[in-house]
Parts: structure tokens; C-alpha cells; sequence
């Protein structure tokens, strides 16, 4: 099938409603730029979504990286307890066959990671299959095809996988996560997405009836006016957000197990990730850049500027914030929580201040 062909048959399936151009920069943090899916069609502002094929995106990926991020991107234990269930249905399926040469290309490719957040820009699995063929059928090349859509999609794909190897991995990942899919976890997240529908449907009572309105007028003016809350049974306190325009967004977040509140405090978590990259850099040296200090006070500074949100928009959430990110971190939660939390995520003040003063900016306009 020619990449022409391609296009116009994913038209006809209405699988494309790509409408603004791709920054093709690749995601940096927790966020990425690009276009926006066919689910961020909703007249309901943020809605509170599942999406399958984020989590098999994501839970692929979970069970090759080995997470040691001071806040865990992936939930705790989430690669032994999926190895644990598939072991006790005595299942193996291509991705763990595959395992050892997905692992050993990872460690090699630094953007491959980038990756994580390839499923945020498509509505299904299945027309994420469908680009990716014809993007590896194009060899990575948006130039290949006129069709201006199916350009977007490839240099959204070319950001994470630049090279032949890195597009050869793909391939491997895709067609072993099909078949984990197909074998394994089409029942797993049927079985427990449905045994969380109470939680979803507290989160979005919590969030439409009462937090969306706090933080509107923060994401107005911070160019997230709209978008998907999406709940991910994959990811822990390291949300994962992809920014198309002010009014079509999508932040994944963590999937409660019982309480609604701690998809509340991840997405806190995520909206300030730009405006704390933004401190970090104009507050750092190019040397410290270099050595990865800012990428560490960006780490320490998003859950702190999370936290300083809630305090001037929300504060009754701050005690349980602090709570869940001293948990996400390992740490305990009693005695003087509040001086542990500053402690563990510190700031030289200067990055501390000019996170507040932009906080205040943002939250003093219109």
C-alpha cells in the first residue's frame, strides 16, 4: 500500500483530525509538543478519560525500563505485579521473547525514552499500527508523502525514532506489543479498569463539579485551556502531558486505586511543569545545564511548584499533596511532614522565588 493510499484509506476510517502544524521538537520532562487526536473533541472542558491504548503504550515500556526516578514515573512494583499476572495465566508473548534486545537498544538511544509519549497524539492502538507501518514503510521521512496530516503524524514518530535502529526497535516493540495485547492485556485492563469505574467517576465528580473551576483560571493563562484528563493504570506521581495549543491538551495521570484526590494532585503536578522549566533554565548556568543539575532542580521544582499552586488556588488539597509526594518518593509521612517534603525537594531560593513570582503573574491575569 502506498503512502498516499495509506492516508486516504485512514481518512475514510476517520482515524485523522490532525488541525494544527507539529512542533517537532522532541518532549522534554514530563511534556511534549505536536498535534492534537481525535479525542480532544469533547464540548466538555478537561473530561475525565480512559484510554487503552496509552496504557498498553506505556505498560510496554514499564516492563523494559528499570524506573529510578526520584518521583517513579511508572506506579511502585507495577513491572513484577504484571509479570506476576502473566506468569499466573502462564502466558508469554512476544514482548517478553523480545525483551532482551528492546532493553539493550534503550539503554543505547537516549531519544527512544521520548517515545513514552507517542500514544498521546492518536485515538486508538490501531491507527497508531496503521501510521507507524507506513512511517517505517517511508524509512522516517515526513518528506516522503504530501499528504500535510500524515506528515505531522511521521514527524511526531521521527522525533522519538531518528534513525534506522531506533526505527527498527519500533517495529520489534509495536508487533511484540501487539501481541502482548492480543494474548494478555486486552483482559487485564478490561478486568481492572472496570473494577475502578467507582474511582473515575469520584475523580470527575471532584474535578468538574469543584477543582476545575480553582485551577481554570491557571490554565487559561498558562495555554491549557482545554484538553483530556486522561487516567493511567501505568503511571505513578511522573504523569506524562503533551501541550497541542490552549485548547487541546492531553495529561495522563495516575489511576487511584481508592482515593479520587491523587489524579487531582499529578495533574497539579503536570501543568506547572512549563512554567517550572521555564524558572529552572533562566536561573541556571549552561555548565550546570551540562552536568544535569537543572534537569535535577526541574525534577524538585515541578513537585514543589505542584505545591505552591495548591496552596494560593486550593490549599485544602496541600496537606494531602505533600503526603502523596513524600510516598512517591519512598519517604515517610509523619511527624513534620511540610519540612520533610521542603527538605527532600530542595531549591536554591532563586528558582524558588521565580517560580512564585510567575505563579503569581499567571493567577493575577485576566
Amino acid at each position: 500500500m502506498s503512502l498516499e493510499s495509506g492516508a486516504t484509506a485512514m481518512r475514510k476510517l476517520g482515524l485523522v483530525s490532525l488541525i494544527v502544524v507539529v512542533n517537532c521538537a522532541p518532549p522534554a520532562s514530563t511534556g511534549g509538543r505536536g498535534s492534537p487526536t481525535a479525542s480532544q473533541t469533547s464540548a466538555r472542558p478537561w473530561p475525565v478519560l480512559t484510554r487503552k491504548h496509552v496504557d498498553l503504550w506505556l505498560h510496554g515500556y514499564a516492563m523494559l525500563l528499570r524506573d529510578t526516578s526520584t518521583i517513579p514515573v511508572f506506579r511502585r512494583g507495577y513491572r513484577e505485579k504484571l509479570q506476576a499476572a502473566k506468569t499466573q495465566r502462564n502466558v508469554t508473548t512476544m514482548l517478553d521473547a523480545n525483551r532482551d534486545r528492546l532493553q539493550s537498544r534503550l539503554s543505547l538511544s537516549p531519544a527512544l525514552f521520548n517515545g513514552q509519549f507517542a500514544p498521546m497524539y492518536f485515538a486508538s492502538f490501531d491507527q497508531m499500527r496503521q501510521v507507524i507501518g507506513l512511517f517505517l514503510q517511508a524509512e522516517g521521512n515526513p518528506q516522503t508523502t504530501n499528504d500535510a496530516t500524515l506528515r505531522q503524524y511521521f514527524a511526531v514518530l521521527a522525533s522519538s525514532y531518528p534513525v534506522a535502529a531506533d526505527r527498527e526497535w519500533l517495529r520489534l516493540f509495536t508487533e511484540s506489543l501487539e501481541d502482548e495485547r492480543r494474548l494478555f492485556y486486552d483482559s487485564y485492563w478490561t478486568a481492572e479498569n472496570g473494577a475502578r469505574l467507582g474511582v473515575v467517576r469520584a475523580t470527575d465528580s471532584l474535578w468538574q463539579n469543584t477543582y476545575r473551576a480553582k485551577l481554570q483560571r491557571y490554565l487559561n493563562n498558562t495555554q491549557q485551556e482545554n484538553g483530556d484528563l486522561i487516567l493511567a493504570l501505568t503511571l505513578g506521581g511522573e504523569g506524562r502531558t503533551v501541550n497541542f495549543g490552549s485548547r487541546q491538551n492531553a495529561v495522563a495521570v495516575t489511576m487511584p486505586d481508592r482515593d479520587p484526590y491523587e489524579a487531582l494532585y499529578v495533574f497539579a503536578h503536570e501543568i506547572v511543569s512549563s512554567l517550572v522549566s521555564t524558572a529552572v533554565n533562566d536561573n541556571t548556568t549552561p555548565t550546570e545545564q551540562r552536568a544535569g543539575v537543572s534537569a535535577r532542580y526541574v525534577t524538585a521544582g515541578t513537585v514543589r511548584g505542584g505545591a505552591m499552586l495548591m496552596e494560593r488556588v486550593a490549599r485544602e488539597l496541600l496537606p494531602g499533596y505533600t503526603r502523596y509526594y513524600l510516598s512517591q518518593a519512598g519517604l515517610s509521612t509523619s511527624g513534620d511532614a511540610n519540612a520533610r517534603f521542603v527538605s527532600n525537594f530542595p531549591l536554591p531560593d532563586a528558582i524558588r522565588q521565580a517560580i512564585e513570582r510567575q505563579l503569581d503573574v499567571v493567577l493575577g491575569g485576566i
